[in-house]
């Protein structure tokens, strides 16, 4: 079986993380499930991990790698950063936190579509999604996989 390593980056205090990245998290978990049902039949595995990260790892968050390529390295994704209120009230302190510039917008969580394209592209796969389902059918034909 041909597995995906999906490893996930964010702020975590006391089991606390901050609304951009809940956000990220809550797309991440749909999108494994979602890729698993999809690749598995192809004997494709997703995995998924998190690092939790400590104040002064700020800068790492919200980061999701792919078989240990950080997604900007993946997709046409740039990266730059703004006010976080949420971490500036986890912290206690003023804190500017990652944001992404995917499909010509910016965003301050990881869309799901940005996680389900790098995922297909780290596998080397083409992501076909048919006209208004969102499935993330992979294009192989198959009626078990799309």
């Amino acid at each position: 079986m041909k597995n995906l390593l999906i490893e996930w980056h964010h702020l975590d205090v006391e089991g606390e993380t901050c609304d951009r990245c809940y956000d990220t998290g809550e797309n991440l978990a749909a999108e494994v499930k979602r890729l698993n049902r999809t690749l598995n039949p192809q004997g494709i595995e997703v995995k998924y991990i998190e690092k939790k990260l400590n104040e002064g790892q700020i800068s790492e968050s919200n980061v999701i790698l792919f078989n240990n390529v950080p997604i900007e390295d993946i997709l046409n994704i740039e990266v730059s950063q703004n006010y976080c209120g949420s971490c500036s009230d986890l912290l206690g302190k003023t804190t500017y936190c990652r944001t992404i510039k995917f499909d010509g917008n910016e965003y301050e969580d990881v869309p799901a579509k940005a996680i389900r394209e790098a995922a297909y592209k780290a596998l080397g796969l083409n992501l076909i999604e048919k006209s208004g389902n969102s499935s993330g059918c992979c294009g192989c034909g198959s009626s078990n996989c799309c």
